[in-house]
């Protein structure tokens, strides 16, 4: 894809990675031919899922071309192996058109698998089928403490409630191959030839309460009728969506489980956290370029600036 750019932006969420990638856009398209963004966030490729993801409404993105938002409906699955090939195939269509792509959102493994060159281990319906069946019997804890024991650096990357990210490491290893954390070496081979990985960060405390702020505009938003709708789309049939930070808190509200006051501290304390492991993930980017949330995005048109490390 010669003579186009691909733009990375990456970064913990609530860093301003949408708002930056609009005026990316718009300083790209001041310069020359223009830019269009593609998705790099798991759960804004759902339908409806908007106001706990921060999605940019459609009237909001400036005229700018958006892709992967909204693609699936919330009973679908939602695959690093699905979402690599489309956006590729959208990047590739992006530059014939002469136009530089700009790859935003904090997916670090949906980013990951576009940016590098990165191949997926093949499925084994068997063995996945076996470890979900102990999954139901036993929960996430036990199958999370034996990939700790078979392959501990993929273990620090998974969240040990994730049950069916667990089940997928193990089903890989059952088969003699590598997991997605040892296929991500410190210097992969990068898949487009001119890409421009820019990191946006931000002070811990300022992060911690913008993050904190921003959950409790979840709710005064309306998160939970956004979620009463899902439920009539089959939301509780998924097994992707219904798992995303702040909707299954506000389900558990719903549901009598958690105190509104509750289901807020929680989406809270899991929104942090979720932010901490985005950082670490970004920061084994090799040449990522880190800069402080606000920067004027015209700035980083010039190659000349340094690269930084993230707050």
């Amino acid at each position: 894809m010669p003579g186009t750019r691909l733009w990375v932006v990456v970064g913990a969420t609530g860093t301003g990675k949408s708002a930056f990638s609009l005026d990316l856009a718009e300083a790209l398209a001041r310069t020359g031919p223009g830019a269009e963004i593609v998705n790099a966030d798991a759960m804004q490729v759902y339908r409806g899922m908007d106001i706990g993801t921060a999605k940019i409404p459609v009237d909001a993105r400036r005229g700018i071309p958006h892709h992967l938002f909204d693609e699936l409906d919330v009973t679908e699955d939602a695959a690093v192996a699905w979402y690599q090939p489309r956006a590729r195939q959208l990047i590739s269509e992006i530059s014939e058109r002469g136009h530089d792509a700009i790859l935003v959102g904090g997916s670090g493994l949906y980013v990951s698998s576009v940016i590098h060159d990165f191949r997926f281990p093949p499925r084994d319906d068997a063995a996945r089928a076996r470890w979900e069946a102990e999954l139901d019997r036993s929960g996430p804890g036990s199958l999370y403490a034996r990939l700790r024991d078979r392959d501990p650096d993929t273990a620090a990357r998974i969240d040990p409630k994730n049950g069916r990210r667990i089940v997928r490491a193990l089903e890989i290893l059952d088969q003699g191959q590598a997991t997605h954390g040892a296929t991500l070496p410190d210097a992969p081979t990068l898949w487009h030839e001119d890409t421009r990985l820019i990191g946006l960060s931000s002070p811990r405390d300022e992060l911690v309460a913008r993050l904190d702020t921003r959950v409790q505009q979840m709710w005064r938003d309306g998160l939970l009728d956004e979620v009463r709708a899902l439920r009539a789309r089959g939301w509780d049939r998924g097994t992707t969506a219904r798992r995303a930070i702040g909707y299954a808190q506000a389900a558990e509200e719903l549901d009598g489980l958690l105190t509104r006051d509750e289901a807020i501290a929680r989406t809270q304390a899991l929104t942090r956290r979720y932010a901490r492991r985005q950082v670490s993930w970004f920061r084994r980017y090799e040449g990522l370029r880190w800069q402080e949330q606000g920067v004027d995005a015209s700035v980083l048109l010039d190659d000349s600036g340094a690269h930084g490390s993230p707050a």
